[in-house]
């Protein structure tokens, strides 16, 4: 399979107005594919629909949506049906992580959390499956995060969320065989986002990438055809998903747990 030709589609990227989704959105639109932005700060959209339509010549629609709402998959579906788009692909970028320990944490916030990163990316999945399976020349990308990989103590919420989402998006991988939709799960570590930002910036020490390197990271594995159903973005990385394999489960977490506690704040970061 060679490199998708984008210049008859239209792509759905959620929590694009800042961060991997308006990077996602930058690349997409140069590459000639239509978008529809979604996310809560509709003034964001706006000024990034202008962009991308003034430098690339595409079309892009701006739909304001809180993805914590309960069913906001079914909502963003009828609306793109009232605006008579067609979706060929789909990248379900929204997301946030609480930072906590889990018994101090808001039982409202936590509802959120998991509709966002949860309950409404596989409300968005299904209603918009169909029509990427049937269109047969797009894309899926789910964005979880190295989190994914291993439980986080005061992460517990967003790493079991981001765990659900590689599980989920490698089955629909293997679903969506021979139907021409390629699908991956992308896996983000540190990166310079509002997400990291509203962690007060030193909260976390390591190695950051942009928004664009996660970004290309994803585009390299669609244009070589979707073999592989998820990516690590960063060598390094991807070198840290692999103690998993050669930890047991307990000092894994052990692990992970010491690590946290040494380098994690304790506050509320949102993106999207």
């Amino acid at each position: 399979m060679t490199a998708i030709d984008f210049s008859h589609q239209t792509t759905i990227v959620t929590g694009a107005s800042s961060g991997i989704g308006a990077a996602f959105a930058r690349e997409l639109a140069r590459r000639g594919s239509d978008l529809v932005l979604v996310a809560r700060r509709l003034d964001r959209l706006q000024t990034l629909a202008s962009e991308l339509e003034a430098t690339h010549g595409i079309r892009a629609t701006s739909i304001a949506l809180d993805l914590s709402a309960p069913g906001a998959g079914r909502s963003l579906a009828a609306e793109v049906e009232r605006r008579g788009l067609s979706i060929t692909g789909l990248v379900n970028n929204a997301g946030f992580g609480t930072d906590g320990a889990f018994h101090e944490e808001d039982p409202a916030r936590l509802t959120d959390e998991i509709n966002v990163d949860v309950a409404n990316l596989v409300d968005i999945t299904r209603a918009f499956i169909d029509p990427l399976r049937a269109a047969g020349n797009g894309i899926l990308v789910n964005v979880a995060s190295l989190a994914a990989y291993m439980p986080s103590p005061g992460m517990a919420v967003y790493s079991a969320c981001k765990a659900f989402v590689l599980s989920f998006t490698e089955a629909l991988w293997f679903e969506s065989r021979g139907t021409g939709l390629r699908v991956l799960c992308l896996s983000p570590g540190l990166t310079r986002t509002e997400f990291f930002d509203a962690l007060d910036g030193g909260a976390y020490n390591g190695s950051y990438q942009t928004p664009e390197q996660v970004v290309a990271t994803a585009m390299r594995v669609l244009d070589r055809g979707g073999r592989r159903p998820s990516v690590q973005s960063g060598r390094m990385n991807s070198l840290t998903t692999a103690l998993p394999r050669i930890l047991s489960r307990r000092r894994t977490t052990i692990l992970s747990g010491v690590v946290g506690a040494r380098t994690a704040g304790r506050v509320t970061a949102r993106v999207g």
